[in-house]
């Protein structure tokens, strides 16, 4: 739990690494899987294209639909192309009316909104729209849309809402000694009938299938803390870091979800929880900052109340007893620095935990960062489009660099944010519509797929770009070839303003020749040696290494 935090820590401060000149493994050249764009022009491309497009196995009938959208739009007066179009739209409505027939509501949610998005011309004739849908989600969902039961109480009563959650891993053996070997954390019930809220973290090692060893879920009520009672993992979301599970108890007290959006800056919460295991521990605080980036997908608050390790998955409160975010508790050698997960992303969440199983996140295979209008000050434009991965959604949709996102399936879109807490309510495999605006100001609409979130997108885009593009989102830089005779040399062309190169005191115009790169084992950072002429050195001959991180919250 502690080597997480830090992992999550190290993204808040990109900070260069001087690694010297060695010799790193591993070669661009060799790791390089480009797209190559099909040629519409040309017929026996089209025909490749169909034949892919209907060999696209039935769990992926909604990507088929949206690539014969693609297709559609790029090639016109095609019989063949316009019926395997409607072939393809044909099998996502049955897909709805199958998933409709079954009660999965959440999926046929994701069918209706693509089939939407495509401008389905008969819509209005499906069984159920998308928002009775939402009703019929929200009606089964755990935690949603139920009023407080118990009256007003004392917040020291609302202790017995909470749980200790206990994962036993049987034994440890150290230097032939063998110990207990158990993950402690917290948590609270959303419901009645015994539904549990719990950071990921705490319960990672009963689903992460690189686990090996033994682990099984228990959970301790608060009035009860000598009796293991187990529970069963619903749902979780490594990316936000919560996890719902299911006792068979009877909660003694059911905790309201409140709205986080009411909290400022300096207001005083409650977090409730077991610290190094001390169950029945209330400790207070305030709200020391909002807008921290500390995962990759939205923002969280910084609390300054007493929380150690055990302490992560337990209610933030507020006066009033309502949960406002989850402690995500116990950072390693930060002594008082400590944080939560807004409730609101728990809203969003969910219905997605409680469908069961992992929950996956959307992307596009883009990179950006909120645009903000000159001399605005914090005034928001949109999300600005800085780069797509080659042969991804958002590349075949029609994103282009400097382009400017203003909206996505009818949602207003100002920021980074805004577009982030969309995704936090969407499953992978549907397909929006997005408008964005040219620098001319030129508006457009484009059909994206959402792809299921890689663990590491950086890799993705080391692995499907030449170097040259894919250091625009690792390193916020992008590089043109400067010499035909060494492939290795070349010119910053581009710079993202508070990138890595950007800090690290690089400038557009200067050369850089690439030595090597080097991605870590766990694919989740890349080192890069080289030399560098920097002008803001004077341009002097500099080498040095570069280490980044292969993930950050601009992906999308």
């Amino acid at each position: 739990m502690k080597d997480l935090k830090i992992k999550n820590i190290a993204r808040l401060c990109l900070i260069p690494l001087v690694l010297g000149l060695t010799s790193c493994a591993g070669s661009k050249k060799d790791k390089v899987q480009l797209y190559e764009p099909v040629n519409y022009s040309k017929n026996d491309a089209v025909e490749y294209e169909i034949k892919t497009i209907r060999e696209l196995p039935e769990s992926d009938c909604v990507k088929a639909f949206w690539r014969a959208g693609i297709l559609k739009e790029n090639v016109s007066g095609n019989q063949k192309v316009q019926t395997l179009y409607n072939d393809m739209m044909q099998k996502v409505v049955d897909a709805y009316n199958k998933s409709l027939s079954e009660q999965k509501y959440l999926d046929s949610l994701g069918y209706y909104e693509s089939l939407k998005a495509m401008n389905y011309p008969r819509l209005s004739q499906l069984a159920k729209s998308d928002s009775q849908l939402r009703s019929l989600i929200n009606s089964k969902v755990p935690g949603l849309g139920n009023a407080r039961t118990q009256k007003s109480v004392p917040l020291s009563s609302t202790i017995n809402g909470t749980v200790t959650v206990f994962v036993d891993k049987g034994v440890k053996v150290e230097k032939g000694v063998g110990r207990p070997d158990a993950m402690l954390g917290s948590g609270f019930f959303i419901s009645s009938d015994g539904y549990i809220i719990t950071n990921h973290h705490v319960i990672s090692s009963c689903v992460d299938p690189k686990y090996e060893g033994f682990a099984r879920c228990y959970i301790k009520l608060a009035e009860d803390p000598d009796t293991r009672i187990p529970a069963k993992i619903v749902g979780w979301d490594s990316t936000i870091d919560l996890a719902l599970l299911k006792a068979e108890v009877k909660a003694p007290y059911v905790f309201t979800l409140g709205s986080s959006s009411d909290l400022n800056v300096g207001d005083k919460v409650y977090a409730i929880g077991s610290p190094l295991g001390l169950d029945r521990t209330l400790t207070s605080g305030i709200i020391s900052a909002k807008d921290r980036e500390l995962f990759t997908s939205g923002k969280v608050f910084q609390i300054d109340a007493a929380v150690n390790s055990g302490n992560s998955g337990g209610p933030l409160i507020d006066s009033q007893a309502r949960v406002q975010a989850i402690v995500f508790a116990g950072v390693q050698n930060y002594q008082g620095l400590n944080f939560a997960i807004p409730v609101e992303y728990l809203r969003y969440e969910l219905p997605l935990l409680a469908a069961g199983g992992k929950r996956r996140h959307p992307w596009t295979g883009a990179y950006g960062k909120t645009k903000r209008l000159p001399g605005s000050g914090a005034k928001n434009e949109g999300l600005s489009v800085m780069y797509t991965m080659p042969g991804s959604p958002a590349y075949l949709s029609g994103l282009e660099v400097g382009q400017t996102i203003v909206s996505i399936g009818g949602t207003k879109v100002t920021s980074l944010d805004d577009l982030q807490y969309y995704f936090m309510q969407r499953k992978a495999g549907s397909i929006v519509r997005v408008t964005t605006l040219s620098e001319e100001g030129v508006r457009k609409e484009h059909t994206l797929y959402l792809n299921v979130r890689p663990d590491s997108p950086g890799y993705e885009v080391y692995t499907h770009d030449l170097i040259s593009g894919a250091l625009v989102p690792i390193l916020g830089t992008e590089l043109v070839r400067a010499s035909s005779k060494d492939k290795r040399e070349y010119t910053i062309s581009r710079l993202i303003k508070g990138s890595l190169a950007d800090v690290s005191g690089f400038s557009e115009g200067d050369p850089v020749k690439i030595l090597s790169t080097q991605v870590s084992p766990d694919k989740t950072a890349i080192s890069l040696t080289l030399y560098a002429r920097k002008r803001k050195n004077g341009f002097l001959d500099v080498g040095l290494g570069l280490a980044a991180p292969l993930d950050s919250p601009y992906y999308f």
